[in-house]
């Protein structure tokens, strides 16, 4: 069941952790910049900094390159209070993730670097290391899933917490260029799902899942404990049966990076809070729109008193 465990707020995030750069000053375009910024960047890493900032405790299971880049990326968790212990570096010729970015809110250019990438390379004695049982929640990324040998090592540790009474939240995190084709990505990342209490995605996310005509909302209704987001329509959470929709609070974006990352957070510090459901999904929301109007990922993500003034003075979801 999507149940509290509000005695344990502590999250192990499974994924990667990268560099993002973003043209300077806002509004510009990669190929006529002059200048970028660096922040940190990567799905699990932007997730484990969205939690720190809520007020949860979060920890990340990584592999970084070991060179200056890498250093960078973990010196980057250390500041925002991410624990690093389970983060390795890794030699050779593997490189951290690099996106270069835009803040624009039509055609918001991303590029991504990821050939070689050090993330892949999240072993399975690295996971039976990581002291899993310890932790309230796991918390997987699906990019994760898409090559090994960090594939076998995510399905490792999703078994160890499930052994353990952890529970598992799936992001599915579907990014195509990391993949060898939709049909593995839908079978691996089913297998994912079996092994989850919670499965997050997107509209078009679940439909990978589902596979060629298949129905993605279907799909996650089936889950039995799943929230499928439609974004600018909003949400619909399934649990126990019961289907929650939600609209999203309007903003005026500057991007629309990061929003997934920051729902992550806010909606499973809700959890660890023991707020209802509902409750969850509007902070996940909220945290959403408050990372769009802002420059960066991680950088961007809000503390627990900037939600809860932005919850107070906008109004709930259309």
């Amino acid at each position: 069941m999507m149940a509290p465990w509000a005695h344990r707020n502590g999250f192990l995030v499974l994924g990667r952790a990268g560099i993002d750069l973003y043209a300077d000053p806002p509004g510009s375009q990669i190929e006529t910049a002059n200048r970028f910024t660096s922040a940190l960047g990567g799905s699990a890493a932007n997730i484990a900094v969205a939690i720190a900032r809520l007020g949860g405790s979060a920890s990340l299971i990584s592999t970084v390159s070991d060179d200056a880049v890498g250093r960078y990326t973990v010196n980057q968790l250390t500041s925002y209070g991410v624990g690093t212990d389970n983060v390795r570096a890794v030699a050779g010729e593997f490189r951290n993730s690099l996106a270069v970015v835009e803040t624009r809110a039509e055609n918001c250019q991303s590029v991504i670097y990821r050939n070689g990438a050090a993330d892949f390379q999240i072993s399975q004695d690295q996971v039976r290391a990581a002291a899993i049982g310890a932790f309230g929640a796991l918390i997987v990324t699906g990019t994760a899933l898409a090559a090994e040998p960090s594939r076998a090592a995510t399905l490792l540790a999703m078994t160890i917490a499930r052994e353990a009474g952890v529970r598992v939240i799936l992001d599915i995190d579907y990014r195509p260029y990391s993949w060898l084709s939709a049909g593995d990505a839908a079978e691996t990342c089913s297998r994912a799902a079996a092994l989850s209490d919670i499965v997050i995605g997107n509209d078009a996310e679940f439909a990978v899942m589902a596979g060629p005509g298949g129905d993605g909302l279907a799909l996650a209704r089936k889950t039995g404990n799943a929230v499928y987001k439609m974004g600018e329509q909003g949400s619909i959470a399934f649990a126990g049966g019961v289907a929650i929709e939600t609209g999203i609070y309007r903003v005026a974006a500057l991007k629309p990076t990061g929003a997934g990352d920051a729902f992550m957070g806010g909606f499973v510090t809700g959890l660890a809070h023991g707020l209802d459901l509902k409750l969850c999904i509007l902070r996940g929301s909220a945290a959403a729109a408050i990372v769009v109007t802002r420059v960066g990922c991680a950088p961007a993500m809000p503390n627990e008193a900037e939600l809860q003034d932005f919850m107070a003075s906008h109004q709930g979801p259309s």
